[in-house]
């Protein structure tokens, strides 16, 4: 994955007819390229989908490049700024089904992922918030614990990401992320549950001096071992599903933190887990929820700061 800060000039249209519309700007931007998608942020707006590009790009200790590009195949989405308390809310309850998250909360990018892959898009609208200026009637009439993600749904409040997650895949149109198979879905179950305990032990070994780093290797063991177990394809249970979706998010973020600031390589000696960091960095639905890992450590630095 490359981050570029890029001279940007083009003209997007919708993939639907050449003929229509086309809107054109002019910008400086930074974004990151995974390798089938791109996400670049303009002055107002995001917009988010794997496009065509023509570009050209001079390398030297600088990278610099200018790109030219249409956006004209694969879903497109303007991402809403995230609402801050003075911002006007949404009418609430009014028979439209929305997901509260916020751009930089792990738990809230795994509903936004689900939603994503079952090609949700227009089904379910996103509403993120400033967690740093969050509104006050989100608590006061969304979810009373003033935490995201949560699913305005049939009028109903639904709350807890791994919840939210089966919720969505079981009541709504768009192709089944959970298998079949009951030794799958039993095992499921157990990575789930293990969800927790990952994340503490990785998260303790960020807030310590160094010593818990053989608990997070154990962790990170666990994983790769759980990588092993079907041998149907690279995922948690062979296929992709939503156990991927549970891990995605926080291992996004592990690993750029740990082997920045802590020297630790999470894939070094896991071959399982590296191929299925690879494998996800495939997945479109996935990349467009995603930030630049650089963002990721800053805000991890300011979380974990240095011991003392």
């Amino acid at each position: 994955m490359t981050s570029l800060k890029v001279s940007f000039r083009g003209t997007a249209l919708p993939s639907s007819s050449p003929q229509t519309s086309r809107h054109h700007f002019s910008d400086s931007v930074s974004f990151f390229l995974p390798k089938r998608s791109v996400i670049a942020t303009f002055p107002n707006n995001t917009i988010l989908g794997p496009p065509k590009l023509r570009l050209q790009a001079s390398f030297g200790k600088k990278t610099k490049a200018s790109v030219s590009a249409i956006v004209a195949t694969g879903v497109q989405e303007v991402l809403p700024p995230a609402l801050t308390n003075s911002s006007v809310p949404p009418t609430l309850f009014d028979g439209k089904t929305r997901l509260y998250v916020s751009y930089t909360c792990p738990f809230a990018q795994r509903t936004w992922i689900v939603r994503n892959c079952k090609g949700l898009e227009e089904k379910i609208e996103l509403v993120p918030l400033d967690l740093l200026d969050r509104p006050s009637w989100y608590k006061e009439k969304v979810n009373p614990t003033n935490k995201v993600p949560a699913l305005e749904h049939n009028n109903e409040i639904k709350v807890e990401s791994l919840d939210l997650i089966r919720y969505i895949d079981s009541n709504f149109e768009g192709p089944s992320l959970f298998p079949d198979d009951p030794a799958k879905r039993e095992f499921a179950e157990e990575l789930f549950s293990y969800t927790e305990s990952f994340n503490t032990s990785v998260f303790s070994f960020f807030k310590g001096d160094g010593t818990e780093a053989a608990a997070a290797g154990a962790a990170f063991d666990y994983i790769e071992t759980a990588l092993s177990k079907f041998e149907d394809g690279p995922f948690f249970l062979g296929q992709f599903s939503l156990v991927d979706i549970a891990y995605a998010p926080f291992i996004e973020r592990f690993q750029p933190f740990a082997l920045d600031v802590k020297k630790f390589d999470i894939t070094a000696g896991r071959p399982k887990l590296a191929a299925w960091i690879e494998e996800m960095d495939k997945n479109d639905d996935y990349n467009r929820t995603r930030r630049d890992p650089k963002v990721h450590v800053e805000i991890y630095k300011k979380r974990f700061p240095p011991r003392v």
